[in-house]
């Protein structure tokens, strides 16, 4: 099985592209709406507040939260997720491409944050992380209510298919998982033939427990008071496939 030395310190640059947009053409639409409800439920933010929306991607959660009323600021290191993010109504002109490492804003910016689907964890060091959410706390006021979207690790380890086999528009498309050390792996071939090496592309993402991912932010002033297991509200529990924590920066 391929070790962390094959994926590249960095791959997000070269993944959330063209072909990440091939093989995912159609995320959930239905639950983007569900996940930005349960912010705006719980979060408590009047019409007008200013929310960023950290690695928007697409945009699907960006637009949802803008037609909710709020001035949300979407900021995503990839061009071409923003560039697919612009083709949606009502959010070009509120796209900024930044890496979450160094936000391109004032202190206290923002009156509330979201980051949703896995959007953590990337980064080589747990210290790249760390530099994640003392960015977060920067940019917003005190009290300002925050929305993390992040993985079951316990869930994903259990849970994890080593291998999977589909195509793009034809395309053989071949994934494999693993789990090494505090990091999970997927490692993506697109096409290949004889003749021809396969188009290969990496993901990375290391796993915290639900504990440790709360002491973490707690840490960087980002308090979670609420946890849950979906984006229906429901209590996050042992078999969860997902972990959001809902909480606000001390």
């Amino acid at each position: 099985m391929s070790g962390p030395t094959s994926a590249p310190a960095e791959w997000f640059r070269d993944w959330f592209g063209r072909a990440y947009l091939e093989l995912y053409p159609h995320r959930d639409e239905d639950e983007a709406a569900r996940a930005v409800a349960l912010y705006r439920e719980r979060a408590g933010l009047a019409a007008g507040a200013r929310v960023l929306d950290l690695a928007c991607g697409a945009g699907r959660h960006l637009q949802r939260l803008r037609a909710a009323g709020l001035r949300a600021v979407g900021i995503d290191l990839s061009a071409p997720l923003l560039d697919a993010a612009r083709t949606r109504p009502g959010v070009d002109g509120s796209l900024v491409r930044a890496d979450m490492r160094g936000l391109p804003f004032a202190a206290g910016a923002f009156d509330g944050l979201v980051n949703f689907f896995t959007s953590f964890g990337y980064f080589l060091t747990p210290e790249e992380d760390v530099e994640v959410l003392r960015e977060i706390r920067r940019v917003l006021r005190p009290g300002a209510p925050f929305l993390m979207d992040y993985l079951h690790a316990a869930w994903v380890i259990d849970r994890l298919d080593p291998e999977s086999v589909g195509e793009i528009n034809g395309t053989p498309v071949r994934q494999t998982r693993w789990v090494e050390g505090d990091q999970v792996f997927k490692r993506i071939e697109i096409g290949g033939t004889a003749d021809r090496e396969p188009e290969v592309y990496h993901e990375r993402v290391r796993l915290y427990s639900p504990e440790a991912l709360r002491r973490l932010l707690r840490e960087q002033g980002l308090e979670a008071t609420n946890t849950f297991g979906g984006y229906d509200g429901a209590p996050f529990q042992s078999d969860s496939a997902r972990l959001l924590l809902l909480g606000r920066t001390l």
